[in-house]
Formats: C-alpha cells, structure tokens, sequence
C-alpha cells in the first residue's frame, strides 16, 4: 500500500513502518536543518497503521504524544538524512537502518564541525537521531549562520536547539541518540573491520533460525538473530552479531572467503531461510553486465568433493611420460572416502591412483580428466591439457652477481640464452628481451610468465591504486557512467600546468561542479602521493602508448628509472621465445623473467609478519621470537646488513635466520636503547657468506625477562 505525504510517496510495510526519504539532490547544511523540524515528514521514519481505505491510525508509543504543539504524532525516529534499506526485526519490532552520511573527508571544528559518517542504526523505540545536529555516535556540529557566516557553539546533544528561520514546529527538540555503527571514508578507530573508501551503508533483515522449517537450503543456526547489514561502495556484506538485551556485540564478515559481492543494493531472507541479494553490478548509473540476483544457500548435507589435477610434464614430444598428481584434492566433508579415476585420453578411465603416471605413444593434444567421487555418490572432476609433438623451448638468463637487488650507478651485465630441440635456427624474430621499471607491484603478486606484452605500460602504481579504490564504482576508462570517462579526463587536463597537483586535491577532497551536477565523494585516506599516482596514470590515458625497445641478447642493464628516496619499486628483466611449433602442436613460448628491487627494504612492506604490530612506517611492539618474513632474497655478495631502528629501553637482538624461524643463523646483532620510540639509529651487523636464494626470517630474541615490546624496525638495507 502506499500514501503520499507532502511531496512524497511512502511505501507501508505490514509492520507499520515507513521512511521518509530526504529531498533529492545536494543541500546546504542550513537546508538540511529542515530535518529537524519535528512538524516536518522529511527524513523521518513513521510507525502507522494503515487501513483498508487508503486512510491511517496512529498507535502510541511514537516520538510526540498527540497534542505536542509543533509535531506530527506519526513520527517514530527523526534525525535521519538519508535512511536507506530500512528493515523491521519481525520477533520484537525493532528498526534498523543504514544512513547514508554527508561527503565531508576532513572535521572541519573550528568552522562546521566533523566529517562525514555513514552509519548503521538501531531504533528499540522512538527517538532523535541527531541529523543535521549530530552525526556518528552523536559528534555536534556548530551552530553556523549562514547569514553573518559565523560559527557559534556546539549543538548541545542533550537538548538541541532548532532556531532556523524555516523552522515552523518545535524549538528544542529530543535527546540525540548514536547510532550503533558509525565510520567515515578513511579508517574508523571503532570498527576497523569496515575498510575504508567510498560509504554506502545499508541495513538488511535479522535472521531467526526456525527449526521446524522443513528447508534444505536455509541459513543455519550458526547465523541465528544476526542482522545483515552491507556496503553498495565496498561491496562487502557483514553480520552484527547481537545481545539477549539487542545490542551490539560485533560486526564479522559474511562469506569473506568465497563472497564475491558486485554493488550490494538489497537483500532479503525467503520463507525458504535462504538469502537472496540483489546486485546493482560495477559501475554507477549504466546498464551493467554483471548486475545480477544471487542467491545464498546453505548446503547442509553431503558436499561433491574439490577436485584439483596436475601434472609435472604436460608439453613434449612423444613418447611422452607424463607424472599426474591430484596434490590439492580433497573432501570437504570429514572422514568421507574418496576414489579416483584418471581418463587420460579423456574417454576410457586409465587409472585409479592418485597419481599416477602415463606415457604418450602419439602426437596431438590431449584433454586428461580427474573424476573423483565420495561415498555417497557425489562426482567432481578437473581437466589439464596435454600437448604431445613440440617441446618447450629453453629459456634462461645468465646474470652474474645478486639476482635480487640493483645499486645506483651500478650496470649489470646479462645474456640470454635459448634452446630448442625441434628448431635447429632460433629465429631473432621469435625473440623478446624486455626490460621495465615497475613503480609499486602489486603485493604476492605473481610475475609475467608466457604473457608479453609489447607497450610500455606507464604509471603502473596509479593503475594499481585506482584497481583497488572505489574509482571504478563510477568512472570507466573509456564510456561515461555517473562520472566522466577517464579518457574524457585526460583529453581535458593534456599539458595544463599544475593538473596533477589540482586533480589529486579533487581526489581527496572531493567536490563537483566540473562534470555536472554528480560530485565525487572524499577520499582522505589517501596520501598526497597516492593520489597524485593515480592522476599520472588517468592523464596518461591521453598518450599515445609506445613500443618497448626489444633488447639485445646480451647487454648491460642500468638502473635508471627509479626515485633513489623510494624504497618501493622493481626493474624486471623478461626474456621470451616462441618456436615454430609442430604438426599436431602449434607454437609454444617459454620465457624467464629476473626481477631487481631496491636493497633499502622497508620493514612494513614485509611478506609476512609475526607478532608484530604496524605503527605507521614502521614495525613495533615485537616480543621474544617475533619475526618479519622477505621471501625469495639472493644473499651473494652481501656482506652486511643496516637496520633502521629504535629501543625506549630494552636491549635485544635481531638474527637472521634461512627458510625459517628456526633456520642457520647467518646474521646477528645486539642493539642498545635509543631511549625513546621517536629517535631512530642506524646499526649494521655482518653476513656470513652465503649464495642462492633463501627466505630470510628476521626475527627478534631476548633471552631474559622482560622480553615485550622490543623494538621499532623501520628499514632493512642490504649492503654488497
């Protein structure tokens, strides 16, 4: 059913509950104090009881008893700016909400008052929730007038105090109430599980587990009176989990592992107890691909088996022996028996082990399968590929020296060398040798392996950046969505003096005016530097992508490209061959690929860290026997290596250990109290001499009590 009210149309739910949504558009500050007019529906949530006749009664228990000079009696919650997703918890009638909250990256105090909050709210009966007055968990804003543009005092929580000249109902109004969840664009102290990025804060339904619904598919107890609540910006879907008394315990992530959320939008629980979400798809404003609804099912019983082949040798010429392995395969269900069956040529089953070996008698391409099934029935299976009448080439890279790590003004000499059995002449057309610089790799990342590409690709660290931020929720490359393309980006800014500095600050800031009437919402966890990555790589969209230069097969490399007082980049040398293939197998490319980091390491940019805690640009708060991880280093020619550290007041050591915690020792060094966190040394302890590449286990001893909080590491340089 629905019924209008003022300007505009509310929906009624069976429970009673309607929002009011907030005037379309942008709004001043001074305009958004209407919401706290109590004579005014305007971001305000009613509880009603319609009737048959399109006509309503209103129950008690609401915001304003009847007869309150300057109110509305249907009122249930005020202080709402933008309610959105409202659900009703059908065991008990209480309300939540998400509350979409203004776009202000930075507290402005002294003038305004905080930044913007997005937040989650819990009504368990009436109240004012504080907007335009409070955002958050009740942070005031300043009393401004707009008029003499003066700041006065801060709203008084207790009792705010509505003077605005449009204000044609009540002067002071109800005691603000927080909201249960609250968090603004960077990282929120509270609730740090939250992420930060763009804000779209949306509340689903709570979830009551019934055992006497005859369901294969519904939600299990695991989930029982847990409120969903999601993201549309970060594209994450989390569960509050709830006291007897409803209130907040804490927030977990809901299938953090397998989730794959595109722009959650809405969400609600079928009479089958599963969940069904409704996703908007990538990019704000446009007809997306993967716009999709979804549904979540909970599999109670028996699950197929998780089927995973391989195989150490899958291209050659015949006669091929191949060695298959199903390392990976496994039963998710406990204590389940699983068989085997190898079809080797994809028809006829081969074997039954799990791994087994196989010989190719004749050439072509074979598709071998893995099938697996449980006891009770259930059948998974994989395929690998099987190439029989060419070889790979080989491929390798001679380099003396480090593999590792470059030093400034320090060329390094290289050959590449390539074989192949079936091709009596490489052909030099066949060959690539590229060499690139590399600004900020995406971390665990996997390097090129038979893909090349042949253009440079520039700005890497901006692409990186803008692949992990919420740009692409309304900007694409090339097609205009709610933002302009960043092509449309680039063609305006080409060659204008101080662009990146301008665009960065519009990044962090936010704002609008430039595009039409859609503003780009802060980004104030980003740095300075950050952003003006990102702003290289968009206007480098308006350039004319270059050829790499395909080096010779034997040369020097230097090291020119990066900036000496950044510790985070990496040169990559690539070496690729593609021969001219057999009857039954076509052409196949092998490559090698070197990769050079800079021997300055900072300790945050670790593989992996134990027992340490992250302090901005720096490592602390290690015990006995905590460690940070750098995987993969080449040690030869390393004779010393130089922390950068502090100590308040404890004396430990570092030890370097290979390939694990409690690896051979190869380094160690006592250091001494700085006599305080914020003043850092230098200290250098020598290496033994050692060749190859190792994982090295930086870890942190002491052998006596106290042995806590021990050290803040900054640096690790590796010094020839």
């Amino acid at each position: 059913m629905f019924i209008s009210v003022g300007d505009n149309t509310v929906p009624f739910k069976s429970d009673g509950f309607a929002p009011i949504d907030e005037i379309p558009g942008r709004h001043t500050f001074d305009a958004q104090r209407s919401a706290g007019n109590p004579n005014d529906l305007r971001g305000k949530i009613l509880r009603i009881h319609p009737l048959a006749d399109g006509t309503y009664t209103i129950p008690e228990g609401n915001l304003f008893p009847k007869g309150t000079p300057g109110t509305r009696p249907e009122i249930y919650t005020m202080g709402c700016r933008n309610p959105y997703r409202i659900s009703v918890d059908p065991a008990n009638s209480i309300v939540y909400w998400g509350e979409i909250g203004p776009d202000s990256g930075k507290d402005s105090l002294d003038v305004f008052g905080p930044r913007g909050y997005d937040e989650f709210n819990q009504a368990k009966k009436a109240g004012n929730y504080g907007w335009p007055y409070f955002v958050g968990d009740s942070k005031p804003y300043r009393d401004y007038d707009f008029a003499t543009k003066k700041s006065g005092d801060f709203f008084n929580v207790n009792a705010p105090v509505n003077n605005s000249p449009n204000n044609t109902g009540a002067k002071t109004l109800p005691p603000a109430t927080k909201a249960m969840v609250w968090y603004p664009y960077n990282a929120s102290k509270e609730f740090p599980i939250v992420g930060t990025g763009g804000r779209s804060a949306m509340a689903g339904p709570v979830y009551h587990f019934d055992p006497n619904l005859n369901s294969p598919v519904k939600l299990p107890k695991f989930y029982d009176k847990g409120l969903f609540v999601f993201d549309w910006m970060r594209n994450w879907v989390m569960v509050i989990r709830l006291d007897n008394s409803n209130n907040f315990v804490r927030m977990e992530p809901f299938l953090p592992a397998t989730g794959d959320f595109k722009r959650p939008v809405d969400m609600e629980l079928g009479p089958d107890g599963a969940l069904y979400v409704l996703e908007y798809g990538s990019v704000y404003g446009i007809d997306n691909d993967d716009a999709r609804v979804v549904k979540i099912e909970f599999n109670e019983g028996n699950r197929a088996p998780l089927v995973v082949a391989g195989t150490r040798d899958s291209v050659g010429v015949a006669p091929l022996k191949v060695a298959f392995y199903s390392r990976g395969t496994k039963d998710l269900d406990e204590n389940d028996k699983i068989s085997y069956e190898w079809l080797f040529d994809g028809k006829t089953v081969g074997s039954t082990e799990p791994n087994p070996t196989f010989t190719y008698a004749q050439e072509g391409v074979y598709h071998a399968i893995l099938r697996v099934k449980d006891q009770a029935g259930l059948i998974n299976a994989d395929t690998v590929q099987i190439k029989v009448g060419n070889s790979l080439p080989e491929v390798t890279i001679d380099l003396p020296g480090n593999q590792t790590f470059f030093w400034d003004n320090t060329p390094v000499k290289y050959a590449v060398k390539i074989a192949d059995k079936e091709d009596q002449k490489v052909d030099p057309k066949n060959v690539k040798v590229f060499f690139d610089y590399v600004a900020q790799p995406v971390k665990n990342q996997a390097q090129m392996g038979h893909q090349i590409l042949t253009t440079v690709e520039t700005n890497t660290l901006g692409k990186t950046l803008i692949a992990g931020s919420d740009c692409k929720a309304c900007h694409q490359i090339e097609k205009k969505s709610v933002g302009p393309a960043f092509v449309m980006v680039a063609q305006r800014y080409k060659n204008q003096a101080g662009a990146v500095d301008k665009l960065a600050a519009k990044i962090i800031n936010g704002g609008g005016g430039n595009w039409g009437e859609h503003a780009m919402s802060a980004h104030p966890q980003l740095s300075k530097s950050d952003a003006s990555e990102m702003v290289k790589y968009i206007l480098s969209l308006a350039e004319v992508k270059k050829q790499k230069a395909n080096l010779p097969l034997q040369g020097a490399l230097t090291f020119k490209e990066h900036n000496p007082k950044e510790a985070k980049g990496m040169y990559t040398l690539l070496a690729a061959y593609t021969d001219k293939g057999g009857k039954q197998v076509g052409p196949l490319t092998n490559s090698a690929l070197l990769t050079f980091r800079s021997p300055k390491l900072a300790a945050v940019d670790a593989d992996e860290i134990y027992r340490i805690d992250r302090w901005g640009n720096s490592l602390g708060n290690a015990s006995n026997g905590s460690y940070l991880l750098f995987k993969n280093i080449d040690l030869t020619n390393i004779k010393e290596l130089s922390y950068r550290l502090a100590s308040k007041d404890q004396t430990a050591r570092l030890e370097v250990h290979l390939d694990s915690p409690g690896g051979p020792v190869v380094s160690t060094i006592e250091y001494q109290p700085t006599g305080n966190w914020d003043k850092k040394i230098n200290v250098s302890a020598p290496v033994q001499p050692t060749t190859g590449r190792h994982d090295l286990y930086i870890v942190v001893a002491k052998d006596s009590r106290p042995d806590q909080n021990l050290i803040a590491l900054e640096t690790i340089e590796f010094k020839k």
